[in-house]
């Protein structure tokens, strides 16, 4: 079968620059082994996206075919440093005071890849595939096959590889990946909570790691708790009570008493830098070309962005360029590069900076935090960052 794109990966990354490209003249395939599962309740992966990439999955046409009942407008954020008493740093973030709708909006992970690929099925320039199991990826000159467990042969000028960190793509086209795990998990359950929750994203950097709390819709809550690997276990083994318990402790009682929806989960932490994310015929999106800790919430914006960059530059392109030209992949790479290793870097700081525990070390950083959160127009900036709008 011949296209122009083929994709291998159909998570939020992949899917996104497939509807990205919809209704254009190239003919796309998405691969994946399976299409996303919407879960009966709420969902364990739950993701802040920011308001730009809320713009971005408008113009894919899948933001607005969402439930409106499933999504959370984040209206305030509000961040705890590790200090005690009124040596304590914080930081507080408002929509209103930065001129905006919402800080980011919550989504449940599965039912907005669902809506990915019910919007990718849709059209006529798209073929989705799946089950598709790769085994073997030929570059060359003239383009690329990709062959299929099943016996299919796909043909391509450029293949994307949106297949995740331990990227098969990448693997295959010898694109290298440094990989520093963090020893840490991030362990992740959404509860029911006594009191409301306003809006109101919070994040406490502890002696045992980093808890984000995202709200939900209604009196329900969503957290992160990035900690140790054996603390992140002793969590897992608790009861649904005595874990409840444990997040009411480490959120210091703002939400009251908590009540577990569903079993907890956990999953390993790690930072990982791609030194290049092209090759002749191949570009790298999403987690095949970096990973980020989770504490600053934009593993998933730095991967719609990818695709919003690189479904750029492909439309661009007149009719007779080749769009596996590894100088056309380039401008890619460029364009994304920067933003990336500048929040690795950032996050990755803050990750080492919170997990020394020395007194003078922890006053320095508390007293840094509460000196940003005293000047509005630092604030101010940061919060439009964070948004996408800088």
């Amino acid at each position: 079968m011949e296209f122009d794109l083929l994709i291998v990966g159909g998570g939020l990354a992949g899917a996104s620059l497939a509807c990205a490209l919809r209704g254009s003249r190239l003919r796309i395939a998405l691969l994946d082994r399976a299409a996303p599962v919407v879960a009966a309740g709420w969902d364990a992966r739950i993701y802040a996206v920011s308001p730009a990439n809320v713009g971005f999955l408008q113009q894919c046409g899948v933001w607005q075919h969402i439930d409106s009942a499933r999504l959370q407008r984040v209206e305030r954020m509000a961040v705890f440093g590790d200090a005690e008493g009124a040596s304590r740093g914080r930081l507080a973030f408002s929509a209103y005071e930065a001129g905006l709708d919402a800080l980011a909006w919550i989504v449940e992970g599965g039912r907005l890849g669902d809506e990915l690929w019910q919007t990718a099925r849709r059209q006529p320039n798209i073929t989705v595939v799946t089950p598709a199991d790769p085994q073997s990826l030929e570059l060359g000159s003239e383009g690329a096959v990709l062959a299929l467990a099943d016996g299919q042969r796909l043909h391509a000028s450029l293949v994307v590889g949106a297949d995740g960190v331990n990227s098969w793509v990448r693997q295959q086209a010898g694109l290298t990946a440094d990989l520093q795990p963090y020893a840490d998990m991030g362990l992740v359950a959404n509860f029911a909570c006594e009191r409301p929750h306003a809006a109101t994203a919070s994040q406490w950097f502890r002696a045992d790691g980093v808890l984000a709390c995202l709200p939900l819709p209604g009196n329900l809550v969503s957290i992160v708790w990035s900690t140790p690997q054996a603390h992140a276990e002793a969590l897992l083994a608790l009861s649904a009570e005595a874990l409840a318990d444990k997040v009411s402790e480490a959120s210091e009682g703002v939400l009251g008493k908590l009540e577990l929806l569903a079993p907890a989960a956990a999953f390993p932490l790690r930072l990982m830098r791609v030194p290049e994310w092209v090759a002749p015929r191949v570009a790298l999106i999403g987690d095949a070309a970096h990973a980020i800790h989770p504490l600053s919430g934009h593993g998933v914006n730095l991967g719609f962005q990818d695709a919003q960059v690189l479904a750029g530059k492909l439309l661009a392109l007149p009719a007779f360029r080749d769009c596996g030209e590894l100088s056309v992949l380039r401008q890619y790479e460029r364009a994304r590069v920067e933003e990336v290793a500048m929040l690795q870097g950032v996050t990755h700081g803050l990750h080492q900076l919170f997990g020394v525990q020395s007194a003078p070390l922890a006053w320095l950083r508390n007293a840094g935090m509460s000196l940003t959160g005293r000047l509005p127009f630092v604030r101010a900036a940061m919060t439009r960052y964070a948004a996408g709008l800088l």
